[in-house]
């Protein structure tokens, strides 16, 4: 039986929506941070345990564990060294975001996604992102990941092509983007 190549290429027997969704919702998802407390306690490991952080802030970073610290408080491992007492590293810090889940500082969003408590929230999103198809959320594979997604401004956080929707709390985890602010003129 003789079949027609130009039939094969140019045409496909998977849609690709179909191979992007399957392929999505096949990853598995971590909720857990890849570097644990434990790990990273004083012990007779001879590995050293790297911590993920959010690199790119200019005095503030957040680590994989939820910790916001200045950055010269980031340890050789890349995690917030964490000190009893100190209040320059703090865990899960919500305390510049509101009620919509929409923050000033985007160290503090992130933190604020990793708290326990917004896994409800942030399984309805992705689980929308992946069945929406949307490849930049629904191609994370851990909690980290989605909140680092989550936190950055898109065009969800703009109005008009060139001002942000809410000029303070512009980075947001929730479902819904930064309330409209009237413009300035």
């Amino acid at each position: 039986m003789v079949v027609n190549n130009d039939i094969w290429i140019n045409s496909k027997l998977v849609p690709d929506e179909y191979e992007i969704k399957h392929t999505l919702l096949r990853q598995p998802f971590e909720w857990q941070p890849k570097v644990s407390e434990v790990q990273l306690g004083e012990g007779n490991s001879t590995k050293k345990q790297i911590c993920r952080n959010s690199v790119q802030g200019k005095s503030l970073i957040v680590d994989e564990r939820g910790y916001v610290c200045n950055r010269t408080s980031v340890d050789a491992r890349g995690c917030c060294h964490v000190k009893r007492g100190s209040r320059l590293t703090s865990k899960h810090r919500c305390d510049t975001c509101s009620k919509n889940a929409c923050c000033v500082v985007y160290e503090y969003c992130v933190a604020c996604c990793l708290k326990p408590d917004k896994r409800p929230l942030l399984q309805k999103i992705l689980t929308n992102a992946r069945e929406g198809l949307d490849i930049a959320l629904g191609s994370v594979s851990d909690h980290f990941e989605l909140c680092l997604a989550k936190c950055r401004t898109s065009s969800s956080s703009v109005q008009h092509e060139n001002s942000y929707r809410n000029a303070f709390a512009k980075h947001c985890f929730g479902e819904n983007p930064p309330e409209l602010q009237a413009l300035v003129t």
